[in-house]
């Protein structure tokens, strides 16, 4: 499975809501199971972004599909990074020509 970051802040209905972030995390942790993925970690971050989830997707149709789901609640905007493991930067590094 493919590995991604989402990169998220609070909406302003988000952050109005805060203290239901939790019940949201266990929402978004089903979604992500219902469309074939798993999050992997979440984390509350300081700086650029409010917090991170770490996941895994088959696809990245997949995690495209949650992204949109999740934007369209209303409560947070994310940023997709798509990642790849050590092994898979070697194979990449390795089939340079």
């Amino acid at each position: 499975m493919a590995h991604y970051f989402m990169l998220s802040n609070y909406t302003e209905q988000g952050i109005r809501d805060v203290r239901d972030s939790p019940k949201r995390v266990e929402a978004a942790r089903n979604l992500m199971r219902a469309a074939g993925g798993e999050m992997r970690a979440f984390y509350l971050t300081m700086g650029t972004y409010d917090f991170i989830v770490h996941s895994e997707f088959p696809d990245d149709a997949a995690a495209a599909r949650f992204a949109l789901s999740i934007g369209a609640l209303g409560n947070v905007r994310t940023t997709t990074v798509k990642a790849f493991s050590e092994s898979e930067f070697r194979d990449i590094i390795g089939s340079l020509p």
